[in-house]
């Protein structure tokens, strides 16, 4: 093969990669059933929904409160980042969600870095799924850094399961 096909073969198998992991990281973004304000993917993966006037989901802007609240310390403002610890944003479309779920719980040493468990933290427990749902949204420019301007009104069912987790 010559240099020039080769380099056009590299290419396109580049170009198929990166197209099939748009792909999955759509699979893991798009909107495929909502229920009691919760929005989910056809795998049943939480997810968040932006509407077109700019409007988060509850779990998207609770997300934003309760990651400011206990996150953002170590990951920076809106997962972004820190010279502490690294960007979360992404993390939630790079990592699975029982893999994050499991992170969060447990806690992690990656060398020098640690991040402590947040399992008996309610304040992070309660709220694990808005935080991974706010990071998901951050992950794919959906919602712009700073507080949500506009969010739908907390269902019932939410409310509920909040009273429930936190006693």
């Amino acid at each position: 093969m010559t240099p020039l096909r080769s380099l056009i073969a590299t290419a396109l198998a580049a170009g198929l990669a990166s197209a099939a992991a748009a792909q999955d990281a759509g699979d893991n973004i798009a909107v495929a059933y909502e229920e009691d304000g919760r929005y989910f993917t056809a795998d049943d993966i939480p997810t968040y929904n932006v509407a077109e006037d700019g409007t988060v989901d509850w779990l998207t802007f609770s997300g934003f409160r309760r990651y400011h609240s206990e996150c953002h310390v170590c990951h920076g403002p809106d997962g972004e980042g820190s010279t502490y610890a690294p960007a979360l944003k992404k993390s939630a479309l790079n990592m699975d969600y029982y893999d994050f779920y499991s992170v969060v719980v447990n806690g992690r040493e990656n060398g020098n870095s640690v991040m402590p468990h947040f399992g008996d933290n309610r304040n992070v427990m309660c709220y694990l799924e808005d935080i991974y749902v706010y990071l998901k949204a951050r992950g794919t420019d959906a919602v712009p850094r700073g507080r949500p301007a506009k969010k739908e009104a907390k269902s019932e069912a939410i409310q509920e399961d909040e009273n429930d987790c936190m006693g």
